[in-house]
């Protein structure tokens, strides 16, 4: 566990430098490390913050890596998840309810706790206000019930205690946001947003979207509320981007990647796209922008027509895919359905990043329930268990 810390600490500075440098600078592609069109061509660029100066310089404040166990044991990472990444009271949950079952393993075994997390999470909130805020004022903007990640929101609110809001439920006035209250308006000062970019201010992005606050984004600009994450921080967990991450971390950081990345074919390399074409029956293809397990052929266990379907995809936008080996991902045994049996899994630790990084002791192990599956996205019929780091 000691070089998982250290692997993520080492990955997730490398990569809020490289956000700060393609937000400013751009040195890191001046020196042609980072191919420019790669970086510019990214849905989840943002001109907007070109020159923005975010808070302590942290674009990424809450991080969820997907890691996996090798053959020989060693951990590597699979995806980065920097935008709004989801699962953390999944990890909580998992806890409490063990904790309750069998108390007697948590007395005898030496099992780090992780249920500091709300208050972790508060506290780096906290060190993300803007200056002069005095005792911030803290709120978790929500899409809404509706949203598959709700019950996520009303417990870590409830956890961080905290106020839940919508996007109607705030205002901005002289660019400074306001909470509506029943005793009147009162100031906000962090934002820990779960809603994606295009849709947290429609002055801004997406027209349409009802779910942000007109004039949410100039106040950011103005330095007089911060969202965490920041806005734009997908470019760094693009699919494309992940297979430089070891250069990343080397140009930033002038060290190697304590945790190795998985081989990844970029189908935006003609050469490596028809290598990719040619063995997507072998292949674990993905769209670059996507996560929760969308936008992905799992070569093996795909139908011909399927494949076709994403020939098709991949020709028409080669910038938009990449492809890597299929993993024989480690397995963990399941109870269901009256036996155990074994199912594939992998890990993700969180990551909260203010005045220190902070990695909770385990994270959540998703589990894929099908047999045989290798996707373990709770949006796939994926499931989870509570996943346990030792005292020394």
């Amino acid at each position: 566990w000691d070089t998982v810390e250290r692997g993520l600490i080492q990955r997730i500075t490398a990569l809020n430098l490289f956000l700060h440098d393609i937000y400013h600078d751009a040195q890191i592609l001046r020196d042609k490390v980072v191919p420019f069109d790669l970086v510019y061509s990214s849905k989840h660029y943002r001109r907007e913050m070109r020159g923005l100066d975010v808070p302590h310089g942290i674009y990424i404040t809450v991080v969820g890596t997907d890691l996996i166990r090798l053959p020989d044991g060693q951990f590597a990472v699979l995806e980065d998840n920097l935008r709004v990444p989801s699962g953390a009271s999944y990890m909580l949950a998992n806890r409490a309810v063990m904790k309750r079952v069998f108390p007697g393993l948590f007395r005898n075994y030496g099992i780090r706790p992780l249920d500091f997390y709300g208050q972790a999470l508060l506290t780096t909130m906290r060190y993300l206000a803007p200056p002069a805020s005095g005792d911030p004022s803290i709120v978790l903007l929500s899409p809404g019930v509706f949203n598959s990640a709700y019950f996520e929101h009303t417990f870590l609110a409830r956890q961080m205690g905290i106020p839940l809001v919508e996007g109607r439920d705030l205002i901005v006035h002289d660019a400074r946001v306001f909470m509506r209250t029943t005793s009147g308006l009162r100031p906000v000062n962090v934002i820990y947003r779960r809603i994606d970019d295009d849709f947290i201010d429609p002055l801004v992005f997406r027209k349409d979207s009802m779910l942000g606050v007109p004039g949410l984004f100039s106040a950011y600009r103005k330095g007089n509320v911060t969202l965490a994450n920041a806005a734009g921080t997908g470019v760094a967990d693009d699919k494309a981007i992940y297979a430089y991450v070891p250069a990343i971390i080397r140009y930033y950081l002038g060290e190697d990647a304590i945790l190795p990345n998985i081989d990844t074919f970029l189908c935006s390399d003609s050469v490596q796209c028809s290598y990719v074409l040619d063995n997507l029956d072998s292949l674990v293809v993905k769209a670059v922008g996507e996560s929760g397990g969308y936008g992905m052929l799992v070569g093996p266990h795909s139908t011909a027509e399927q494949r076709e379907e994403f020939r098709r995809q991949i020709q028409a936008n080669p910038r938009n895919f990449i492809a890597q080996p299929t993993i024989n991902l480690s397995r963990a045994p399941c109870f269901l359905e009256g036996q155990v049996e074994a199912r594939h899994v992998d890990l993700r630790p969180y990551i909260l990043y203010g005045e220190r990084v902070t990695i909770v002791p385990g994270g959540l192990t998703r589990v894929a329930l099908r047999r045989g599956s290798l996707v373990v996205n709770s949006s796939q019929g994926g499931g989870s268990k509570d996943t346990w780091v030792l005292h020394e």
